[in-house]
């Protein structure tokens, strides 16, 4: 008995032992979630009078768990009328969300001074907020929007165009400008619409416009609008705007001279040959063309260049003090646009591409981005002495003739019958034809002229071009007529 007693007690304190492990205990309830706190930097101080743009700083932080993201929400009060510290709600935002740690806001400032309360709160992994968000006030002064104005193209302008963007021509050139009047304003933005169409924002001040952004017909009038916005995220609400008129150049009629020549220069003072005589000799050459007296008129404007096939630019006198004004910024300008949507061009002159580098000793090279470079493709120019020496030019065989000067017409100290101060071509680019080369006498001392290049045409994928180093007037005008004759028809002129 006692022997089974010995096994009997062991069994049953291991079966309550097993019964008690196999019991449920009570745990203690959980901790509640704490909330995370959030921080606001010191920099800028409270009540600080700051510009509008403001960049604030803060930080949080969560006991249990971590901080997932930030909200923020700003106040706006403008001064109740009257009063000197009373003030009343006139804007607010909702609360925004963000994963960092700063923001740049633009406060809403159109008075003189606004108080501002920004608040910022914590959000933490649990999606509790900071009951307690982090406040800062400030005042801020008046911002203003910037304003805007168009340089190019003028109001009630002529713009010639063409239905595509070329490698010449790639759109209608839009420049303009945008100031912020307020002290610590900066414009950052700016937008183009044409035709009351969509507003296209850039960062760039000079542009063009394609000419599918149009309206049809592109050959009309339109309207360009341009507006710019400031780092306080004020639009310019008004903005400026240009009505101007589209062009496509009819090209219909066949050849205007522009007639540069100055009477009043030699050689034409000395021989006392009168505009009208100089006129005559262009229209005999060039028979059916109209004229164009630069001297009176000044530049021809482009809607009258957009109906000719070509211009003939001639400069028959020696330019006395300053050059040639074929060669100035504006005018170069003018006749530029109407070579890039297809015209052609024929200019000669004494010291024709003298002019284009007055000041400069000879031989010169033009640089890139010149007239001459660019739309020429000349590179490099020489210049003749100023004692006659020039017989005429012989003619690139099967294509163009041989020409004489008109000896008549120079024969008097310095000249003695022949031209002086001959433009030598002597090095140009591709794309190009020498027309016309250096004769003098077999005798002459200047033997280095002599085959020269004085003459050149440009094949170009837009436009044409023809460059006579020394003056057709003073060509014999048979001659010149043939000249005139086989350049246009290089140029496909009819």
């Amino acid at each position: 008995m006692i022997r089974q007693m010995r096994y009997v007690v062991p069994f049953f304190v291991v079966s309550l032992a097993l019964l008690w492990l196999s019991c449920e205990r009570p745990t203690s309830p959980p901790h509640p979630n704490s909330p995370p706190e959030t921080r606001l930097a010191n920099i800028p101080n409270d009540n600080d009078t700051v510009f509008a743009l403001v960049t604030l700083n803060w930080s949080g932080g969560d006991d249990d768990g971590f901080i997932a993201r930030y909200q923020y929400r700003c106040f706006t009060y403008h001064l109740v009328p009257g009063a000197n510290n009373n003030w009343a709600l006139f804007d607010s935002t909702s609360w925004a969300d963000t994963t960092g740690s700063s923001v740049t806001i633009a406060f809403n400032s159109t008075e003189v001074l606004n108080r501002q309360r920004f608040f910022v709160r914590a959000i933490d992994n649990d999606g509790d907020a900071d009951p307690s968000p982090a406040e800062k006030i400030l005042y801020t002064t008046r911002t203003a929007p910037p304003i805007t104005r168009i340089a190019t193209p003028t109001k009630n302008a002529v713009v010639l165009v063409v239905d595509h963007v070329t490698d010449w021509w790639s759109g209608v050139p839009l420049v303009f400008s945008a100031v912020d009047p307020t002290k610590g304003g900066k414009v950052v933005d700016y937008a183009w619409s044409a035709d009351g169409g969509p507003w296209n924002w850039v960062t760039d001040t000079s542009l063009y416009i394609a000419p599918d952004k149009f309206k049809p017909p592109l050959d009309g009038m339109h309207t360009i609008k341009v507006t710019s916005r400031n780092n306080t995220n004020l639009v310019d609400p008004i903005g400026d705007s240009v009505t101007v008129r589209l062009m496509i150049p009819p090209f219909d009629r066949k050849v205007l001279i522009i007639d540069e020549t100055d009477e009043f220069n030699n050689p034409f003072i000395t021989l006392g040959i009168q505009d009208s005589t100089v006129d005559q000799f262009y229209a005999d050459v060039f028979p059916g063309s109209d004229s164009w007296d630069f001297k009176k008129n000044g530049m021809p404007p482009r809607e009258v260049l957009g109906h000719y096939k070509i211009l003939v630019w001639h400069a028959d006198d020696v330019p006395a003090a300053v050059p040639h004004k074929i060669s100035d910024p504006s005018n170069i300008a003018v006749f530029t646009d109407y070579l890039k949507v297809g015209g052609k061009f024929l200019m000669s002159g004494w010291r024709i591409l003298k002019s284009f580098a007055y000041y400069s000793n000879f031989p010169f090279t033009f640089p890139r981005g010149t007239f001459v470079y660019d739309y020429l493709h000349i590179y490099t120019v020489d210049e003749t002495q100023i004692i006659g020496d020039c017989l005429g030019g012989i003619g690139k065989p099967g294509s163009f003739s041989d020409f004489r000067v008109d000896s008549a017409r120079l024969a008097f100290f310095p000249y003695d019958g022949k031209l002086a101060q001959v433009n030598l071509i002597t090095k140009m680019a591709g794309f190009t034809e020498i027309l016309y080369s250096y004769k003098n006498a077999d005798n002459s001392p200047f033997v280095t002229y002599r085959g020269r290049p004085i003459a050149l045409r440009y094949y170009g994928t837009a436009f044409d071009a023809v460059v006579l180093g020394f003056p057709m007037y003073f060509i014999r005008k048979d001659d010149a007529k043939v000249m005139a004759r086989e350049i246009l028809q290089s140029l496909h002129v009819n």
